[in-house]
Formats: structure tokens, sequence, C-alpha cells
């Protein structure tokens, strides 16, 4: 009896890596069609030159690495910043002693049910009034503070590690900085590779927010490929958009690819205690 529900399993997980890759499937099928191929009818499933073409003419049309250059800058400094910073608000969290720091950690939590959309008109007044529109500083602040999801899993973590390293640290002579860096951070890496790629995903694919407070010369890759390709009596570029979108995934699914063991373990390690 175990063989046939295991298979059964197996067939159920199969079609469900099917279904959720066939619309990347899809568009990468796309990619490799010529412009006629996608207006003819009947649809043709496969393209009957497939060519790399499209993907050429993607980073040429307009400044493609340009942009990428922006959305790669942007969204690595908002993963180290973030990651650094919640790891040592997790820490806090985790091993020191303060009046309300129960009540604290709630209400950081409580802020992840707030949605982001009611934050944007505040968060855009704030940062045109102190002049910050049209530069990077706005992701260095949202780095330098933290996400309170990141931060609950690096508390969770720091929390189930024994407390016979820091006491030994303690005897030692060494300052909670120095436990922080020295104990702590470097046994955490399953959970940096999981705050890491997190965070990188967020500001990769994040639209609303360079597009509200950046120009066009300085907004990022997801703002620009949302506007699409256009030929000049304004017809769209359906393979075009499509090869810049599969160029666009690439980055963040390359980073989950070489981190993927310590995202896993990350998510498995980080649970509630």
């Amino acid at each position: 009896m175990v063989f046939p529900r295991r298979t059964a399993l197996y067939m159920l997980l199969v079609g469900l890596v099917v279904l959720f890759l066939s619309p990347f499937g899809w568009l990468l099928i796309t990619a490799f069609k010529d412009a006629s191929e996608l207006r003819a009818l009947p649809i043709h499933w496969w393209p009957h030159r497939p060519s790399l073409g499209n993907f050429q003419q993607a980073l040429s049309f307009w400044p493609y690495l340009g942009y990428a250059r922006n959305s790669l800058m942007l969204s690595t400094l908002y993963a180290v910043l973030a990651t650094l910073a919640s790891a040592w608000a997790g820490y806090g969290f985790a091993r020191l002693e303060a009046p309300g720091k129960r009540v604290i950690f709630g209400v950081l939590l409580s802020t992840m049910m707030l949605p982001h959309i009611i934050t944007l008109v505040p968060t855009y007044l704030l940062f045109a009034k102190i002049g910050l529109l049209n530069t990077y500083m706005p992701w260095v602040l949202w780095g330098l503070c933290g996400a309170p999801y990141l931060i609950f899993l690096f508390r969770q973590f720091f929390a189930n590690m024994p407390k016979e390293l820091e006491e030994a640290a303690i005897v030692d002579g060494c300052g909670q900085i120095r436990i922080f860096w020295r104990i702590f951070l470097p046994q955490s890496w399953p959970v940096i590779a999981t705050s890491l790629i997190l965070s990188f995903s967020w500001t990769w694919g994040d639209w609303i927010a360079p597009a509200l407070l950046l120009d066009d010369d300085r907004t990022t890759l997801a703002v620009r490929l949302a506007k699409g390709y256009f030929t000049q009596h304004g017809e769209p570029l359906n393979n075009l958009v499509a090869a810049g979108t599969v160029m666009y995934v690439v980055p963040v699914l390359a980073l989950f690819l070489i981190m993927q063991r310590g995202f896993v373990s990350g998510i498995a390690t980080s649970g509630l205690k």
C-alpha cells in the first residue's frame, strides 16, 4: 500500500511543478518567437525559427543594462543593510534584557499586518520634505531600519542558540558587540542566506517605490520594463517584452540557486520556540 500512495504523491507534486512553471515556460517560448508568429493565427506553440535575436534587441532597444545596474545596486545595498540591521535587532530581542522588550517586539510584529500601500503617500511627503527624492537614500534608510519579518527570523534563531556560548564569551571578557560579531553572526549563515534572498527579491521586484521616488533616468529595471517595448507606431513588441522579462528573472533565480541550501535551512531552523 505504501508504493501506490508514494507514486500518487509524486504524481501530484510533478503536476504542481508543471502548473507553477507553465507561465514561465510560456514566457520563455514567447521570447524565442518572431513578432510575426505572435500575430499569426492559429497560435503556434513552438517557434518555427527560434533565435536569440529577441534578447539582443531587448538589450539594445533602450539602455537595458543601465537600468539593470540601478536595480542591482539598490537591491544589493538594501539586502546587505537590512540583513545586518535585522540581525543586530534580532540579537537584541533574543539575548538582551530591557523593560518592555516583549511589548516592543509585539508592536514590531504587528507592523507586518499594515498594508504597504497605506504608507506610500506619507513616505513620499516625508522624503520630499527632506530632499531625498530622486536619490537612493530612502533605500539606505529602509535598510538601516531593518525589516520586521527578518528581525523575527533572526530573533527566533538566536533565541535557540545555547546560552553556554554567551556565558563562555562573557567569562573571556567579550562585550555584547563582540559576542554578536564573533559568535552569533557567524553561526547564523542559514538565516543570513534567507534574509539576503528575501530582501534582494523584495527590492528587485518592487515597482511602486522606484516609480514614486525616482526619475526616469535613475529608476530601476522593473519600472522601465513595465513600460514595455513599442514600435514607432505604438504597436507593442511582445516578443521583446518576453525576452526582457526572462533576463529580468535570471538574477533572482541565480541568487536562489546559489543560496538555496541556506535558505531552506534558515526557514526550517527559525521556527517558533
